[in-house]
């Protein structure tokens, strides 16, 4: 019947969501609740530059306000 295909359908789903999912959990924890920023263009790359310019700290993930701009 149609629903043996079931459990190894859920378990090759598992397989192929399970990665990606942990990856950006992982991202969230160690970026202070933010996801990994990739720069594909160079304007991302100059704006990921300035933030981690701005935070004060060298990481692009500290996110500060404006009050470290001078």
């Amino acid at each position: 019947m149609w629903y043996e295909i079931l459990p190894s359908l859920s378990i090759l789903w598992v397989c192929l969501v399970a990665p990606g999912v942990c990856t950006i959990q992982i991202h969230k924890l160690i970026n202070g609740g933010k996801e990994k920023r990739i720069a594909r263009v160079p304007w991302q790359w100059y704006l990921m530059e300035r933030d981690r310019r701005v935070s004060g700290t060298g990481y692009y993930s500290d996110s500060k306000g404006l009050e470290n701009i001078h």
